[in-house]
């Protein structure tokens, strides 16, 4: 990557006209296909015996690990119903940085509006659950408790911190190819590889943050959704049985 640029958005590879193929779309569409070879090769034979490939029992450690984050976060409420979608941005986000060993390529990670991308996947997932668990009257009241005046406020943090999640990822992993580059130029031997190696494992715990705050943001709109539907009910159930025991003894 040139010095000057900050973002794989930044280096062309095709253009004609309008249309322009950048090296965040062309390493994209690479990452896209391994995940696919990837995941026809690892469960074309899966199998229940004890002998197991080593393919899908990398597989199975990767689910078992997420299952286990989610269920920790959300208290074991359905971890399996979140494992599709946390699941595939860790693996995405995981094997972009991973491929970044390869030399000349650019993790996509490292332009913003993939990152971008990733938060808005996030921001309409937190609404997604929860309707589909919980219906649309019992999310949208939470924006208007405990007072309609919040309603600005909610929004606007549901949007921050979805900009945050993308402004993270992203200056994160930019921060980390602009150094591998400068010490390719001053130091052209250990410290890059060095760092490099490095950077591998910092991708790998970029992808676990953003995978667990996502999972985050979609239980806390699970939460305070579950708290709304059961104040609209008027009472609770100590409520309710005092109520009934009153009217007994006034009998």
């Amino acid at each position: 990557m040139d010095m000057t640029q900050l973002s794989p958005d930044e280096v062309i590879l095709w253009q004609r006209g309008f249309v322009t193929i950048n090296a965040t779309i062309a390493f994209t569409w690479v990452l896209m296909a391994v995940l696919i070879v990837a995941s026809w090769l690892v469960t074309r034979r899966l199998t229940s015996s004890t002998d197991i490939p080593k393919g899908q029992n990398a597989l199975e450690a990767v689910v078992e690990f997420l299952r286990d984050e989610i269920s920790e976060v959300t208290g074991g409420d359905r971890p399996t119903a979140y494992l599709p979608f946390v699941g595939t941005l860790f693996l995405f986000i995981a094997v972009a940085n991973l491929l970044a060993i390869i030399p000349g390529y650019l993790p996509p990670t490292a332009s913003l509006s993939t990152t971008a991308a990733l938060a808005l996947a996030v921001f309409l997932a937190v609404p997604g659950y929860a309707v589909a668990r919980q219906g649309p009257r019992a999310f949208l009241r939470r924006y208007v408790e405990p007072s309609p005046i919040m309603l600005p406020f909610t929004v606007l943090g549901d949007i921050t911190r979805s900009l945050a999640l993308a402004v993270r990822l992203f200056g994160n992993m930019m921060s980390s190819a602009k150094i591998v580059a400068i010490l390719l130029v001053v130091v052209p031997f250990i410290f890059p590889v060095l760092f490099q190696a490095l950077g591998l494992v910092f991708g790998m715990i970029q992808a676990y943050i953003f995978a667990v705050l996502a999972i985050v943001y979609i239980a806390s709109g699970m939460t305070v959704t579950q708290k709304s539907a059961s104040g609209a009910e008027g009472r609770t159930p100590e409520a309710a049985t005092d109520t009934t025991e009153s009217s007994g003894k006034e009998q």
